[in-house]
């Protein structure tokens, strides 16, 4: 086994993480540190560009901390109405059928505001990838409870962690879409640890790989860390959502 010599600098600079990153991403983002969510955007773009669809591209944003994305990444998007991107990417779809249509939302985005939106887009069978960004917060308003809270997690709505008989119980709303024949493929992944991204960067790849085949809807589901908004310091986010959100909504490919 070789011994790496740290007596002295290497010879070769180290590289920092953003010069491996996708050129489609136009400046450093603005969330705080530990937020799961920049990663997420890094493997989408990287999807887009292996494909090379990025010229065919359109996304649909929502209203959430992602939104502050639009302005960084080099691809078409529209921004619409808290919780409607599945129905505009929809119209966008049916108007440009030769287009890669997919959106981005929160938790609160699709869950809370816009659940209706994308069970009746993946029941119609509409050819676009939806991605969820699930930390189970209202990050962009301030840390409120969302649908997909787990039970037991501290939110700035439910401080004594979020109790089944006063806040109901969480919505899977991957495994609700995983039911619908008009769906082709949906998944749940993480970007908790370093195999989970590459695992969730497969299931991406697999979901747009769908959609440009005409199979019909498909949703990857992505567990972000929100260490803001969970009261917990940003190294243990990862931990956190492991032991939290991983145990309510299990990883995986849910249809294919």
């Amino acid at each position: 086994m070789s011994v790496i010599d740290t007596s002295q600098p290497p010879s070769q600079p180290a590289k920092k993480v953003a010069e491996f990153s996708s050129p489609l991403l136009l400046g450093e983002h603005s969330l705080c540190p530990g937020c799961g969510e920049p990663v997420a955007l890094r493997l989408l773009l990287e999807v887009l560009q292996e494909l090379d669809i990025v010229q065919r591209t359109i996304g649909v944003v929502g209203h959430g901390c992602y939104g502050s994305f639009v302005r960084i990444m080099d691809v078409d998007v529209l921004q619409c109405l808290h919780g409607r991107a599945p129905s505009c990417a929809t119209g966008i779809k049916r108007v440009r059928p030769d287009r890669a249509v997919f959106t981005m939302q929160g938790d609160g985005d699709m869950v809370n505001e816009g659940l209706q939106e994308v069970l009746h887009t993946a029941a119609r069978g509409e050819k676009i990838t939806c991605v969820l960004l699930n930390n189970g917060v209202f990050g962009d308003t301030g840390g409120q409870l969302t649908a997909t809270t787990v039970l037991g997690q501290r939110t700035k709505t439910s401080l004594e962690g979020r109790d089944a008989e006063a806040h109901g119980h969480p919505i899977p709303v991957a495994d609700l879409v995983a039911g619908l024949p008009g769906t082709a493929y949906v998944a749940r992944g993480t970007v908790a640890t370093a195999g989970s991204v590459a695992q969730t960067k497969r299931m991406l790849r697999r979901a747009f790989e769908a959609q440009l085949s005409g199979a019909g809807f498909s949703l990857v589901e992505i567990l972000t860390m929100c260490p803001t908004g969970w009261f917990v310091p940003a190294p243990d986010g990862p931990g956190y959502l492991a032991d939290s959100m991983e145990q309510a909504y299990p990883l995986g490919e849910l249809t294919t």
